[in-house]
C-alpha cells in the first residue's frame, strides 16, 4: 500500500507528482529545488543559498512523514554546473552528521526546471 505524504512547509509540486510516497518501509522524496513555500519564489542566488533551501524543503517532507536526516538511506543531486560540486557538497554534508551518511550521486544535467542549478532527491527508511 502507498500513500502520499505532503506538508505546506514545502512548495507544492509544480507537476503531476507528489512530494512524498510512503511504502512499505520507505519514503520516496521526489526531487526538491529551492523553491519558497511560503512566496513561492526561487532562492538561487547563488549554489549555497539554493542548496540550504532545498535541505529545507527536504527536512520538512521528512518531518512530515515523522522522519529526519538520520533515515535517509539514499540521495540523488542533480546540478547544471560540476565546478559547483564542492560548495554544494559542503552544505549537503551539514545535514548529516551521522556516522553514516547515506549513499547518493552527483551527476551535471543540462538544464534543471524553474532554471535551478540544484535539484536533491531522497529514499528514507522508517527502520532506522
Amino acid at each position: 500500500m502507498k500513500r502520499a505524504i505532503n506538508t505546506d512547509k514545502a512548495p507544492s509540486p509544480v507537476g503531476p507528482y507528489s512530494q512524498s510516497i510512503r511504502t512499505g518501509d520507505f519514503l520516496f522524496v521526489s526531487g526538491q529545488i529551492a523553491l519558497d513555500a511560503a512566496t513561492g519564489k526561487m532562492h538561487n542566488s547563488d549554489v549555497g543559498e539554493e542548496t540550504h533551501m532545498i535541505m529545507k524543503n527536504l527536512e520538512a517532507i521528512l518531518e512530515a512523514a515523522g522522519l529526519d536526516f538520520e533515515n535517509v538511506v539514499k540521495c540523488s543531486i542533480f546540478v547544471r554546473d560540476i565546478r559547483q560540486y564542492a560548495r554544494i557538497n559542503e552544505i549537503y554534508a551539514g545535514y548529516f552528521t551521522g556516522p553514516h551518511p547515506p549513499a547518493r550521486e552527483l551527476v551535471e544535467v543540462s538544464n534543471l526546471p524553474k532554471d535551478a542549478s540544484v535539484e536533491i532527491s531522497l529514499i528514507a527508511t522508517t527502520n532506522s
